[in-house]
């Protein structure tokens, strides 16, 4: 049976290495990787129907796994906005998929943007992780020539670590290129 890379190198590599910075008593202590979320806002398929259609099937052959419609909470008249009209798409990966696609995306994705330096180290306080990318066309699932419109997208990787600092130190031996930041 087939297993993910990543996943062989969180249980091999990565554990026993997290076990020795932290210096945690058992394995369980250990941080994982629990979910990647993608998400796009797609505020202009107020007007333009098809551009929601598009950005589900970019979002489907990105993630490889059907991507759904999210809705409008309320009412909101300054941007021509009413409650429950679809207003983006998004996506959430488990388990292998989820490394799949982290595979992708350090392979693969971000060397392809331009002018690349790294990504930010800035967490949210709960060990969690928002990566956003303004085009969506860095990934090659995307074939250029279908593309209507260049829209970025945001990935939420959510840890169970108990604060940034252990969240940071797993998504960095999982080989995210961090900037480097002088602490």
């Amino acid at each position: 049976m087939y297993t993910p890379v990543l996943k062989t190198k969180y249980k091999e590599e990565i554990v026993p290495a997290l076990m020795k910075e932290f210096s945690y008593s058992t394995v369980m202590q250990v941080p994982r990787l629990d979910k990647i979320v993608i998400n796009q806002g797609v505020g202009q398929a107020i007007a333009d129907k098809k551009l929601l259609e598009a950005s589900v099937k970019e979002l489907t052959d990105i993630a490889g796994q059907k991507a759904v419609q999210t809705f409008s909470s309320k009412d909101i008249s300054n941007f021509k906005l009413r409650k429950n009209m679809p207003i983006g798409v998004m996506v959430t990966l488990r388990k292998d998929r989820m490394y799949e696609f982290l595979e992708r995306l350090i392979a693969v994705a971000l060397p392809r943007i331009r002018d690349f330096k790294g990504i930010s180290s800035k967490l949210d306080g709960r060990g969690n992780y928002t990566l956003g990318i303004t085009e969506q066309i860095i990934f090659p699932e995307i074939d250029l020539d279908k593309v209507t419109k260049i829209m970025g997208l945001q990935m939420t990787f959510v840890t169970t670590a108990n604060s940034d600092e252990e969240a940071l130190s797993l998504l960095k031996h999982f080989g995210l290129p961090f900037k480097n930041t002088k602490n």
